[in-house]
């Protein structure tokens, strides 16, 4: 850690290592994670909270601590369109940073759910004083980009059960408690998988109940435990280049020297 010590009590060595499991900001210079850190502000929402709306003003930047969020898209009929999960330690809402426009989606908590949250002042007058730190948030927008066209790639060209596998792997590989494990819990239900790859319910519990039977999965009520890792790697058939960003997903993080 910095000699400089942190502004704030509650970022306690706990909170600090998970932070840093997440590839982004484990990998930050030491100045800009005491930057951000000194500025976070804690916050705690109840489940079903708005974090935000689609068309909402900026107000800065997020790291989920605990719990998970659910960012989607609803049309004015009411039908949604779920396109991920970010779970802990993960950081969001970095687009509306760059370009000062209004926020691209809806954010909803998915249980109780503890946030760090960061100004848009603080972050812009930061980046005022330091502008070489534009380039780390440059890295965070572009993982998302790179995921979003896989994403886009996997709807257009591939079959059901492959667009299942390869999305659940993400899922499951975005978390820190996956590190060095062969298997693990994703928060979410077989009806929001199947919202996030256009994939009817018949059509995502016979996939699902397809994995399970091979041992890869075991599915409960709110939640898909990923039992062999392996195996599911296999069946989601990555290219070199997504195994690469896989990897990154999951590299070991900055520890605390």
């Amino acid at each position: 850690m910095s000699s400089d010590p942190y502004a704030r009590s509650w970022i306690t060595p706990e909170i600090l290592s998970l932070l840093r499991k997440d590839p982004w900001f484990g990998s930050l210079p030491q100045t800009l994670e005491d930057a951000l850190l000194a500025r976070a502000t804690p916050r705690r929402f109840p489940h079903g909270a708005q974090i935000f709306f689609r068309g909402d003003p900026s107000d800065g930047l997020y790291a989920v601590l605990e719990g998970s969020l659910r960012v989607s898209g609803v049309t004015e009929a009411g039908k949604e369109a779920i396109l991920t999960i970010v779970e802990s330690p993960s950081w969001f809402g970095e687009i509306s940073l760059f370009d000062q426009l209004p926020r691209t989606h809806n954010v909803t908590t998915e249980g109780a759910t503890r946030l760090l949250h960061v100004s848009q002042v603080e972050l812009e007058a930061l980046l005022d004083r330091e502008p070489r730190h534009w380039r780390e948030f440059g890295r965070l927008m572009a993982l998302r980009v790179r995921l979003a066209f896989i994403g886009i790639e996997d709807l257009a060209l591939l079959p059901a059960e492959s667009r299942l596998a390869r999305r659940l792997l993400l899922l499951s590989q975005s978390s820190p408690a996956t590190t060095g494990q062969s298997s693990c819990v994703v928060p979410i239900s077989q009806a929001q998988l199947g919202m996030m790859l256009s994939l009817s319910r018949q059509t995502t519990n016979q996939v699902l109940q397809g994995l399970q039977d091979l041992g890869i999965v075991q599915v409960a009520y709110g939640r898909i435990e990923v039992k062999d890792l392996s195996r599911l790697i296999e069946v989601a058939d990555l290219s070199g280049t997504e195994k690469r960003i896989l990897g990154h997903l999951q590299s070991t993080a900055r520890g605390d020297e």
